[in-house]
Parts: C-alpha cells; structure tokens; sequence
C-alpha cells in the first residue's frame, strides 16, 4: 500500500457513516500522528496501538454525539489534499481555513505533523496533508 493516511481517512469516514464504535487501521509513525491530532480536536474518543514486532495496528473509538438512535458522528468530513502524485504546499502566509475555523487543516510542518492554527501560531509553513470537518 502506498497511501496509508489515505486508507486510514476512508475507513474513519466509512466507519463513522455505518456507526461502527471502533475501526482498526495500519499502524505508521504518520498515521498515529494525525490520530492523536484528531483525538486532541475531539474527533477521536482514544487511540490505541495494538500488536507486536512488525505488524501494528492502530485502533481508533469514535466519538458520537446525540442520543443512542439519532447519534451522529463527531466526524462529518475527511478529504486528504495532498496526494502521493501531486503534493500540495503552503507558505506561512496561505495556510487554509477549513469551513471558517470549524474544521481543521493537517499539516506536515518542519515543526513535525500539526493542525493549521498551530502552523499559523509558529509562523511556519509546510504540506497540506488533510481536512478535517
């Protein structure tokens, strides 16, 4: 597999949409990353690492909200924008806003995998990894 943030990003999404209350996914440094960046933002109810020597899992708990029959996802929205065939940069000046501030910007950052008010805050730039709304 060549993309694994982009798998871990459509089985969050396809996972939130049928209510599945946890979703396993491949295990990479930048994958439990954007995890707990998630989990920070309140996407995320926990992250764990599952396994041992090579293979390693992440499970992630989604977070609902609302009643047990009308619940809805806390997750509404992933798109990933920079891609393995096109990478997608920003200065420090044009760093995005998701939906007005609602949602978040992932970035990969000198700085190390942070959200785009973070990047903003630092006043560096970097690669645009994801939206998260």
């Amino acid at each position: 597999m060549n993309d694994t943030l982009s798998d871990m990003l459509v089985r969050i999404r396809n996972a939130a949409m049928v209510g599945k209350p946890t979703v396993a996914v491949i295990m990479s440094k930048l994958n439990e990353r954007v995890a707990l960046i998630l989990k920070e933002e309140g996407y995320l109810d926990a992250v764990q690492v599952v396994g041992d020597g090579t293979i390693k899992m992440l499970n992630l708990t989604l977070r609902y909200f609302g009643e047990r029959r009308s619940r809805k996802p806390t997750v509404s929205g992933l798109k990933r924008i920079s891609k393995p065939g096109k990478r997608i940069y920003c200065g420090k000046d044009e760093i995005p806003r998701v939906l007005s501030g609602i949602g978040i910007a992932v970035m990969s950052t000198p700085k190390g995998v942070i959200t785009g008010k973070q990047a903003r805050r630092l006043g560096v730039g970097g690669e645009v990894l994801c939206y998260v709304y």
